[in-house]
């Protein structure tokens, strides 16, 4: 069923599970932007643009914990499933889905609305 649900939703292969740093991220180009994928502790992947809603920092160079990735411009945080940031801030960047298959990090290039 997932390998379906896979192809029926337009997911691309983008890389490896292992090719993402546990703890750490990987930059995807796309024609919509650098996509940073992020991996927590327990290998679960997210994909957010790869803007801080403040002032456009990379956050694929921010430090990612538990569920959140700290922008290392302003230290923002922002939550990795919603791309919301956590408060007193408030922004939110754009998120894309993603699915790991097996080993195979899979990526929807349709950004998702925030929750």
């Amino acid at each position: 069923m997932e390998s379906q649900t896979l192809l029926t939703q337009d997911f691309k292969a983008v890389c490896a599970l292992s090719a993402i740093p546990v703890l750490g991220a990987r930059v995807v180009r796309s024609s919509a932007g650098e996509i940073a994928l992020f991996r927590t502790a327990d290998d679960q992947v997210f994909a957010l643009l790869d803007r801080c809603p403040h002032k456009g920092g990379p956050l694929s160079q921010g430090i990612v914990h538990d569920r959140s990735v700290t922008c290392p411009l302003h230290a923002w945080k922002i939550d990795l499933a919603s791309g919301t940031a956590q408060a007193p801030d408030h922004g939110c960047t754009r998120r894309f889905a993603v699915r790991v298959h097996g080993d195979t990090v899979h990526l929807s290039l349709t950004a998702e609305q925030p929750e």
